[in-house]
């Protein structure tokens, strides 16, 4: 029977200053009355190229911890302080994960453990498990499996499907993946335009993690998935929406599932720096986000944002420039 883990209280987060953990910091920071502690940690080439911002969130109460990610001792030393990692390391740099839930496993202090998982269910079917943009994210997965003590180090991983903020609006440049240009008034839809993808604003992403955190942690569990989400649309309905909030109709082209094939396989063979947002795209078209229930109600059911609130963001950004 595996032990119930503490409530996290004394929380460091590695990411903080990417495109996700800026989120999640800002929530952590909003709910800063429910933990003891909240640090991140960071580099000296971040420290230095970011000082503005480090010494904001320093005003904030948030601890700065500097080091070398890839230091066994910085990052031991680092956890000494703390019971609760969370990561937003990026895509790039995910397997870093691997060392560091080795290092966790063996702190006595470290009780909890969050995976940078945000985003695609990477194990949503069986043809998951070969997705090109999962390889990483499975390895992590695959040495908590093998390596990590469970009973000891509780496991979070918190799947969110798409950003809707990446999604809703202009894709410069790849306009054929799925792009809403507000100052245009042009959408290119993805599939016939008819097919639901859950979605998570970024903002949720924080306050879902939050919420994860202030949940206790099932006492028949040794780890769990929460598969959280925003709201559930379609290409046609976010269309809807901007026409609705532009007084207006737009010019309107597809882009089939089968053309997103093609186009995904060329990606990738021309070695494009943005060929997983092809599949990931693919993934979403295919249905690769729905599921029969979502787990919010499972951490409290916390306020989502809407459909309308996001695509109220994307106008203001594209015509106010706000």
């Amino acid at each position: 029977m595996a032990n119930e883990a503490p409530i996290p209280k004394k929380i460091l987060l590695f990411g903080a200053t990417g495109v996700i953990g800026k989120y999640i910091l800002n929530a952590l920071i909003e709910a800063k009355s429910s933990f003891e502690k909240i640090g991140i940690f960071t580099s000296p080439e971040t420290v230095k190229s970011k000082a503005d911002i480090v010494e904001n969130l320093k005003t904030k109460g948030v601890d700065v911890v500097v080091g070398n990610v890839d230091s066994e001792e910085d990052v031991s030393k680092a956890f000494e302080d703390y019971d609760t990692i969370i990561s937003a390391l990026g895509r790039s740099v995910l397997l870093t994960q691997i060392p560091l839930l080795t290092l966790a496993a063996r702190s006595p202090n470290i009780h909890t453990f969050y995976p940078s998982e945000y985003g695609t269910d990477i194990e949503y079917s069986p043809a998951s498990a070969t997705e090109k943009p999962h390889q990483m994210k499975l390895a992590v997965r695959k040495h908590i499996h093998e390596n990590i003590d469970t009973d000891r180090l509780k496991i979070t991983h918190l799947v969110t499907g798409p950003y809707s903020d990446l999604y809703i609006g202009k894709m410069v440049g790849a306009e054929e993946v799925g792009s809403f240009d507000v100052r245009e008034k042009k959408a290119v839809l993805l599939g016939t335009g008819e097919e639901r993808v859950s979605f998570t604003t970024m903002r949720d992403v924080g306050n879902l993690l939050v919420a994860a955190l202030n949940t206790p942690f099932p006492s028949s569990s040794s780890s769990r998935i929460l598969k959280v989400n925003s709201f559930t649309t379609t290409p046609r309905s976010i269309l809807t929406e901007f026409e609705k909030q532009t007084n207006g109709k737009w010019e309107v082209s597809y882009t089939s599932l089968d053309k997103l094939k093609e186009l995904e396989a060329k990606a990738w063979e021309e070695k494009s720096p943005i060929a997983a947002v092809y599949t990931l795209r693919r993934i979403w078209t295919q249905g690769g986000t729905l599921y029969e229930g979502r787990d919010n109600g499972k951490i409290g059911d916390p306020k989502m944002e809407t459909l309308e609130e996001q695509v109220r963001k994307a106008v203001e950004i594209e015509v106010r420039g706000v």
